[in-house]
Protein backbone atom coordinates (compact mmCIF):
# COMPACT_ATOMS: atom_id res chain seq x y z
CA UNK A 1 0.00 0.00 0.00
CA UNK A 2 1.47 3.35 -1.02
CA UNK A 3 2.12 6.00 1.58
CA UNK A 4 -0.37 8.87 1.61
CA UNK A 5 1.23 12.29 1.11
CA UNK A 6 -0.59 15.34 2.38
CA UNK A 7 -1.14 18.05 -0.21
CA UNK A 8 0.26 21.48 0.59
CA UNK A 9 -2.29 24.28 0.55
CA UNK A 10 -2.85 27.70 2.07
CA UNK A 11 -4.11 27.79 5.64
CA UNK A 12 -7.81 28.71 5.91
CA UNK A 13 -8.69 32.15 7.22
CA UNK A 14 -9.46 31.94 10.98
CA UNK A 15 -13.14 32.48 11.84
CA UNK A 16 -14.21 36.03 12.70
CA UNK A 17 -17.63 36.82 14.19
CA UNK A 18 -19.71 39.99 13.98
CA UNK A 19 -22.65 40.09 16.40
CA UNK A 20 -25.84 42.07 16.36
CA UNK A 21 -26.81 43.23 19.86
CA UNK A 22 -30.56 43.52 20.57
CA UNK A 23 -32.17 40.08 20.47
CA UNK A 24 -28.82 38.46 19.75
CA UNK A 25 -26.70 39.13 22.84
CA UNK A 26 -29.16 40.97 25.10
CA UNK A 27 -32.87 40.32 25.68
CA UNK A 28 -34.10 43.78 24.74
CA UNK A 29 -36.34 43.42 21.68
CA UNK A 30 -39.60 43.86 23.55
CA UNK A 31 -38.26 46.82 25.53
CA UNK A 32 -37.60 48.46 22.17
CA UNK A 33 -41.11 47.56 21.00
CA UNK A 34 -42.66 49.18 24.09
CA UNK A 35 -40.38 52.20 23.74
CA UNK A 36 -41.52 52.74 20.15
CA UNK A 37 -45.17 52.26 21.13
CA UNK A 38 -44.88 54.87 23.89
CA UNK A 39 -43.02 57.27 21.61
CA UNK A 40 -45.70 56.89 18.93
CA UNK A 41 -48.43 57.50 21.50
CA UNK A 42 -46.92 60.93 22.20
CA UNK A 43 -47.81 61.82 18.60
CA UNK A 44 -51.23 60.16 18.86
CA UNK A 45 -50.16 57.45 16.40
CA UNK A 46 -51.67 54.01 16.99
CA UNK A 47 -49.63 51.16 15.49
CA UNK A 48 -50.10 47.50 16.37
CA UNK A 49 -47.35 46.05 18.53
CA UNK A 50 -46.72 43.19 16.10
CA UNK A 51 -46.04 45.69 13.31
CA UNK A 52 -43.52 47.46 15.51
CA UNK A 53 -41.79 44.17 16.35
CA UNK A 54 -41.35 43.32 12.67
CA UNK A 55 -39.30 46.51 12.23
CA UNK A 56 -36.96 46.09 15.20
CA UNK A 57 -33.41 45.89 13.93
CA UNK A 58 -33.86 48.65 11.39
CA UNK A 59 -32.42 52.07 12.06
CA UNK A 60 -34.74 54.60 13.63
CA UNK A 61 -34.87 56.54 10.38
CA UNK A 62 -36.00 53.53 8.36
CA UNK A 63 -38.50 52.66 11.08
CA UNK A 64 -40.05 56.11 10.73
CA UNK A 65 -40.12 55.76 6.92
CA UNK A 66 -41.90 52.41 7.23
CA UNK A 67 -44.31 53.94 9.74
CA UNK A 68 -45.27 56.71 7.32
CA UNK A 69 -45.81 54.16 4.54
CA UNK A 70 -47.95 51.82 6.66
CA UNK A 71 -50.10 54.41 8.44
CA UNK A 72 -50.27 57.22 5.92
CA UNK A 73 -49.36 59.65 8.72
CA UNK A 74 -47.23 62.53 7.49
CA UNK A 75 -44.45 63.64 9.84
CA UNK A 76 -42.35 66.76 9.61
CA UNK A 77 -38.59 66.41 9.91
CA UNK A 78 -38.81 67.77 13.46
CA UNK A 79 -41.54 65.29 14.39
CA UNK A 80 -39.51 62.42 12.98
CA UNK A 81 -36.46 63.51 14.98
CA UNK A 82 -38.60 63.98 18.08
CA UNK A 83 -40.00 60.46 17.65
CA UNK A 84 -36.52 58.96 17.63
CA UNK A 85 -35.49 60.96 20.69
CA UNK A 86 -38.64 59.80 22.50
CA UNK A 87 -37.84 56.19 21.62
CA UNK A 88 -34.35 56.51 23.11
CA UNK A 89 -35.76 58.11 26.25
CA UNK A 90 -38.46 55.46 26.68
CA UNK A 91 -35.98 52.64 26.10
CA UNK A 92 -33.58 53.97 28.72
CA UNK A 93 -36.47 54.04 31.22
CA UNK A 94 -36.71 50.27 30.84
CA UNK A 95 -33.01 49.52 30.88
CA UNK A 96 -33.18 47.92 34.34
CA UNK A 97 -35.31 45.10 32.89
CA UNK A 98 -32.84 44.24 30.10
CA UNK A 99 -30.79 41.08 30.65
CA UNK A 100 -28.10 39.24 28.71
CA UNK A 101 -29.52 36.38 26.70
CA UNK A 102 -28.69 32.87 27.99
CA UNK A 103 -25.08 32.02 27.25
CA UNK A 104 -24.21 35.39 25.64
CA UNK A 105 -21.39 36.36 28.01
CA UNK A 106 -20.05 32.79 28.05
CA UNK A 107 -20.10 32.66 24.24
CA UNK A 108 -18.05 35.84 23.89
CA UNK A 109 -15.67 34.74 26.66
CA UNK A 110 -15.16 31.34 25.03
CA UNK A 111 -14.43 32.88 21.63
CA UNK A 112 -11.88 35.20 23.23
CA UNK A 113 -10.28 32.28 25.11
CA UNK A 114 -9.90 30.35 21.87
CA UNK A 115 -8.31 33.30 20.10
CA UNK A 116 -11.31 34.00 17.89
CA UNK A 117 -11.76 37.64 16.86
CA UNK A 118 -15.20 39.22 17.20
CA UNK A 119 -17.01 42.56 17.32
CA UNK A 120 -20.51 43.94 17.91
CA UNK A 121 -22.44 45.86 15.23
CA UNK A 122 -25.79 47.33 16.23
CA UNK A 123 -28.41 49.62 14.70
CA UNK A 124 -28.75 51.24 18.12
CA UNK A 125 -27.02 54.47 18.94
CA UNK A 126 -24.29 54.64 21.55
CA UNK A 127 -26.61 56.25 24.12
CA UNK A 128 -28.83 53.14 24.17
CA UNK A 129 -26.32 50.44 23.21
CA UNK A 130 -23.34 51.44 25.36
CA UNK A 131 -24.83 50.11 28.61
CA UNK A 132 -24.94 46.60 27.12
CA UNK A 133 -21.18 46.27 27.58
CA UNK A 134 -21.54 46.32 31.35
CA UNK A 135 -24.46 43.86 31.18
CA UNK A 136 -22.26 41.44 29.26
CA UNK A 137 -19.23 41.99 31.48
CA UNK A 138 -17.26 43.55 28.63
CA UNK A 139 -14.67 46.34 28.82
CA UNK A 140 -15.37 49.80 27.42
CA UNK A 141 -12.84 49.28 24.64
CA UNK A 142 -14.75 46.28 23.23
CA UNK A 143 -14.99 46.75 19.44
CA UNK A 144 -18.57 47.92 18.90
CA UNK A 145 -19.95 49.76 15.89
CA UNK A 146 -23.13 51.74 16.56
CA UNK A 147 -25.50 53.67 14.30
CA UNK A 148 -23.68 56.91 15.09
CA UNK A 149 -20.55 55.68 13.28
CA UNK A 150 -21.94 54.77 9.85
CA UNK A 151 -23.95 56.38 7.07
CA UNK A 152 -26.70 53.78 6.92
CA UNK A 153 -28.03 51.09 9.25
CA UNK A 154 -29.51 47.65 8.51
CA UNK A 155 -30.60 46.31 6.10
CA UNK A 156 -27.72 48.24 4.50
CA UNK A 157 -24.39 46.49 5.14
CA UNK A 158 -22.55 49.52 6.55
CA UNK A 159 -22.48 48.37 10.19
CA UNK A 160 -20.93 45.02 9.34
CA UNK A 161 -18.52 46.53 6.81
CA UNK A 162 -17.39 49.03 9.44
CA UNK A 163 -17.02 46.29 12.08
CA UNK A 164 -14.89 44.22 9.70
CA UNK A 165 -12.79 47.30 8.97
CA UNK A 166 -12.36 47.90 12.72
CA UNK A 167 -11.01 44.35 13.03
CA UNK A 168 -8.93 44.74 9.86
CA UNK A 169 -10.51 41.70 8.21
CA UNK A 170 -12.21 41.09 4.87
CA UNK A 171 -16.00 41.08 5.48
CA UNK A 172 -16.24 38.06 3.18
CA UNK A 173 -14.34 36.09 5.82
CA UNK A 174 -16.77 36.92 8.63
CA UNK A 175 -19.69 35.04 10.15
CA UNK A 176 -22.46 37.46 11.05
CA UNK A 177 -24.81 36.55 13.90
CA UNK A 178 -28.24 38.17 14.16
CA UNK A 179 -31.84 37.56 15.19
CA UNK A 180 -33.78 39.42 12.50
CA UNK A 181 -34.26 39.34 8.76
CA UNK A 182 -32.70 42.82 8.65
CA UNK A 183 -29.47 41.45 10.15
CA UNK A 184 -29.31 38.64 7.61
CA UNK A 185 -30.10 40.86 4.64
CA UNK A 186 -27.28 43.16 5.74
CA UNK A 187 -24.99 40.14 6.21
CA UNK A 188 -25.63 38.96 2.66
CA UNK A 189 -24.91 42.42 1.28
CA UNK A 190 -21.69 42.60 3.31
CA UNK A 191 -20.61 39.26 1.88
CA UNK A 192 -20.43 37.38 5.19
CA UNK A 193 -22.03 34.09 6.21
CA UNK A 194 -25.24 34.61 8.19
CA UNK A 195 -26.06 32.79 11.42
CA UNK A 196 -29.57 33.22 12.81
CA UNK A 197 -30.76 33.15 16.42
CA UNK A 198 -34.40 32.61 17.37
CA UNK A 199 -34.06 34.77 20.48
CA UNK A 200 -35.42 37.90 18.78
CA UNK A 201 -38.78 36.43 17.82
CA UNK A 202 -38.31 35.61 14.13
CA UNK A 203 -38.98 32.06 12.94
CA UNK A 204 -36.41 29.56 11.65
CA UNK A 205 -37.81 29.55 8.11
CA UNK A 206 -37.78 33.35 7.91
CA UNK A 207 -34.14 33.47 8.97
CA UNK A 208 -33.10 30.66 6.64
CA UNK A 209 -34.98 32.21 3.73
CA UNK A 210 -33.14 35.48 4.29
CA UNK A 211 -29.74 33.78 4.26
CA UNK A 212 -28.94 32.08 7.57
CA UNK A 213 -26.87 28.96 6.91
CA UNK A 214 -27.23 27.87 10.55
CA UNK A 215 -29.97 28.76 13.04
CA UNK A 216 -29.69 28.36 16.82
CA UNK A 217 -32.12 28.96 19.65
CA UNK A 218 -29.97 31.50 21.50
CA UNK A 219 -26.30 32.23 22.29
CA UNK A 220 -26.09 29.23 24.64
CA UNK A 221 -27.25 26.87 21.90
CA UNK A 222 -24.69 28.39 19.53
CA UNK A 223 -21.95 28.04 22.17
CA UNK A 224 -22.71 24.35 22.59
CA UNK A 225 -22.44 23.82 18.82
CA UNK A 226 -19.43 25.97 17.95
CA UNK A 227 -17.82 23.00 16.21
CA UNK A 228 -20.56 23.17 13.55
CA UNK A 229 -19.31 26.59 12.45
CA UNK A 230 -15.60 25.88 12.53
CA UNK A 231 -14.59 26.88 16.05
CA UNK A 232 -12.76 23.89 17.46
CA UNK A 233 -12.31 23.05 21.09
CA UNK A 234 -8.64 22.99 22.14
CA UNK A 235 -9.10 19.28 22.83
CA UNK A 236 -10.14 18.56 19.22
CA UNK A 237 -7.28 18.28 16.74
CA UNK A 238 -8.98 16.68 13.73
Amino acid sequence: MSETTQINYSDPVPPVFLFDLDGTLIDSVYQHVIAWRNALAELDIDLSVWRIHRRIGMSGGLFVAALIRETGVELTAEQAASLQRAHAREYLKQHASVRPLPGAADLLHTLTERGVTWAIATSGRRETAGSALELLGLPEDTPMITRDLVRHAKPDPDLFLAAAARLNVDPRHTMIVGDSVWDLLAARRAGGLGIGLLSGGYGREELERTGAYRVYTDPRDMLERLDEIGVRSPAVTE
